[in-house]
């Protein structure tokens, strides 16, 4: 159902570019629409449910959107996967849709573990370095502080890692001495 979910953020992501939306704002909307469905398994009955007309279903969508402030694009976008029947599959499009707005706005996501907490200076450096070495992308970076990484920083860019921690180059140096 992967190729699905990939289908419809793709399609809303066209829908973004094509009409020059703020594209931050729009996957700010789909995330507060799939929280919503997350936390309100009785909404998520009433969208699943095929013996509830579709114009109950989005009588209710109407509702939400007007009182959420959602744009025209996400209503109508939330208003074909209802009617569509892809409401079980809206988590998973919110998380393709924000990779695929990532891809064309040339963003990198950035898991970054450090020893310690970084000032706000030493993330922007780093992200810069990031950044240079993914070959000019923006970087979207999530930190996290692990003390047993010693010191310098460990960066995940999807499958890849980088290790810098002194933890990481010890262990290095303890496989070269042994070998």
């Amino acid at each position: 159902m992967a190729v699905v979910s990939i289908r419809y953020a793709r399609a809303l992501a066209d829908v973004v570019f094509l009409r020059s939306l703020d594209a931050a704002r729009a996957i700010a909307q789909v995330n507060e629409a799939a929280d919503l469905l997350r936390s309100n398994e009785s909404l998520r009955k009433v969208w699943e449910n095929p013996a509830i007309p579709a114009d109950q279903k989005r009588n209710l969508l109407d509702a939400i959107a007007a009182r959420a402030g959602w744009s025209t694009e996400v209503h109508n976008f939330l208003a074909v996967i209802i009617d569509h029947r892809r409401v079980p599959l809206f988590a998973d499009i919110a998380r393709q849709l924000q990779a695929e707005l990532d891809r064309r706005m040339g963003v990198t996501e950035a898991e970054i573990t450090v020893a310690r907490q970084l000032s706000p200076d030493e993330q922007r450096e780093l992200e810069q370095t990031i950044a240079r070495s993914t070959g000019g992308k923006s970087v979207r970076a999530h930190y996290r502080t692990e003390p047993a990484i010693l010191g310098g920083a460990v960066v995940r860019i999807g499958s890849t890692i980088y290790d810098g921690s002194v933890k990481g180059q010890l262990a290095k140096i303890r496989e070269s001495l042994s070998a």
